[in-house]
């Protein structure tokens, strides 16, 4: 009983030190809100803006290019700094729909995370921005850092998680979320909102699936191979199919042959009893360079 004692005193002691090494690291926005933000609603055009201007065919970002610009970087802070000050949960009446809302935190998120590659640049991997006692992978980049939405200080992963994927339930979101990496979604340029987002969303899906990279079928090896992101998150894909009263059992084969073309589609239905199989995820800057 004694050992035990000192067991669960040595886990807590290692608890408190991890929580103290890696206490949170605030990013605040130094900006003034731009004129745009002085009306209704939430637009998104700086962000989008700055998105054709270095984001190239492929959906890779020139970091480089954009880091050496002041004024591309004050414009990014510009429309952070409305990020910041507005959300849906504080200005409820400035967005019309649920699918704005929607629209705030992707591109919010998506925003912060080039804000945050630009703040450290240059960087091979947004695993290379570390925390003090980096016990996973990306613990510094996605979990200390704190970014503004609203009145609220936020890490990536409770925007992806409890603002987005809790209250959203659209799985569509993690082919649009780019974690700034090789096997993330790549980045888009247009941000819709409104009505509109709902071709986005499936665009955006459909451009995911057709990539050999994040679905393909090993007939020899008698395996479907998939993307990582439908290991991670293979509760929301599954829950996706019995929205649409589907069963779930298989669920990712079932899945990836409801979103890919074909005739990769009619290739994976008949390949439901084929093993699944991970890529290891590419965590490789999604650069130009």
């Amino acid at each position: 009983m004694q050992y035990l004692y000192y067991a669960i005193a040595f886990l807590v002691a290692v608890v408190a030190l991890l929580l103290l090494v890696n206490r949170p690291q605030y990013v605040v926005i130094d900006a003034p809100l731009p004129v745009a933000y002085e009306g209704v609603g939430f637009p998104h055009g700086l962000f989008e803006n700055l998105l054709g201007r270095y984001v190239s065919a492929d959906g890779k970002i020139d970091y480089a290019a954009w880091q050496a610009s002041a004024s591309s970087v004050a414009e990014l802070n510009g429309y952070l700094a409305a990020v910041s000050a507005i959300s849906p949960e504080t200005d409820p009446e400035r967005f019309a729909s649920r699918n704005d809302e929607l629209a705030y935190w992707m591109y919010g998120y998506n925003a912060y995370v080039i804000k945050s590659v630009l703040d450290h640049w240059p960087i091979a991997s947004v695993t290379d921005v570390k925390a003090p006692l980096e016990a996973v992978t990306g613990l510094g980049f996605f979990y200390r850092q704190r970014f503004s939405f609203g009145d609220e200080y936020l890490s990536l992963l409770s925007v992806e998680n409890k603002k987005i994927r809790e209250q959203y339930q659209d799985a569509r979101i993690h082919f649009v979320l780019s974690c700034a990496s090789g096997s993330c979604p790549i980045v888009r340029p247009e941000l819709p909102t409104g009505d509109a987002l709902e071709a986005f969303l499936a665009s955006a899906t459909a451009e995911f699936a057709s990539d050999p990279g994040n679905i393909s079928i090993d007939h020899e090896a008698r395996s479907v191979v998939l993307n990582r992101i439908f290991k991670w998150y293979r509760k929301d894909f599954e829950n996706e199919l019995r929205k649409a009263g589907l069963p779930a059992e298989n669920g990712l084969i079932a899945y990836a042959q409801r979103i890919a073309p074909e005739p990769l589609a009619s290739a994976l239905a008949a390949a439901g009893d084929y093993e699944i199989v991970f890529h290891d995820y590419d965590w490789a800057l999604n650069s130009t360079e």
